[in-house]
């Protein structure tokens, strides 16, 4: 019920102020399990992707938004709450599992799965290399994939933004379901399960525009860090 209620108080807020713009919104069935894949260009994404749609999305997300402390952490609780995120670790080995069951779970109870394969923000609007979860969980369940590509949410609000651009409007673009039938049954072997996950990536690069990049976000994230922090060289020869 909080979903709904945040939405149908928000919803109209945001409509009037971005001018938000959908397309493809007849491929995602009105009923049924189906995961929603998609790029991940902002914190913006978690407010306009599932807008067009009547129904749920349930997401995934780390476990960190829902542990703050203080005033913060109570916003971050609530919010994530409310656009339906489920908190997950993602530690890595058994914490990894427990997500995909976590996800499988959602799926069998019949809701859309969101899930954003590149597993964080772009660090510069490009799309990265996607995870192999997204195939697991394609494969172990059965159901559709539909590529979910966000439209100039990075420009309208970049990592480090606190607030987002007014003049800029938000779109996201359904693609057509993805068939992986023909992989049933072969979800543990690493090469069916990359040969899935670059399919999405593919279809999503198509749907988005975007420059694709052959490296993982969170690897990235790291190089672009330490970039930063290297000193300027300078003198004389």
């Amino acid at each position: 019920m909080f979903y709904w209620v945040v939405k149908a108080i928000l919803g109209p807020f945001l409509h009037l102020v971005f001018r938000p713009w959908a397309e493809g919104t007849e491929h995602v069935p009105k009923e049924g399990p189906v995961i929603l894949a998609g790029n991940h260009l902002s914190f913006a994404d978690h407010f306009f992707g599932a807008l067009p749609l009547p129904r749920k999305v349930i997401s995934l997300g780390k476990a960190e938004y829902f542990t703050g402390r203080g005033l913060k952490g109570l916003l971050s609780r609530t919010f994530f709450t409310a656009v339906g995120t489920v908190p997950i670790d993602r530690s890595g080995g058994k914490a990894s599992e427990a997500a995909l069951r976590t996800g499988l779970r959602v799926l069998r109870e019949g809701h859309i799965l969101g899930i954003y394969p590149e597993g964080t923000r772009s660090p510069d609007g490009r799309l990265y290399k996607g995870k192999t979860g997204v195939a697991r969980l394609a494969l172990e369940s059965r159901v559709p994939v539909i590529p979910w590509a966000m439209v100039n949410t990075f420009e309208m609000m970049p990592p480090g933004r606190p607030l987002p651009k007014l003049g800029i409007r938000p779109g996201v673009k359904y693609g057509q379901p993805l068939d992986f039938s023909r992989y049933y049954g072969m979800e543990e072997d690493r090469l069916v399960l990359r040969a899935v996950t670059d399919e999405i990536m593919y279809a999503l690069m198509e749907l988005s525009g975007q420059e694709y990049v052959d490296k993982y976000a969170a690897s990235a994230k790291v190089e672009l860090a330490r970039a930063e922090k290297r000193p300027t060289s300078s003198g004389t020869a």
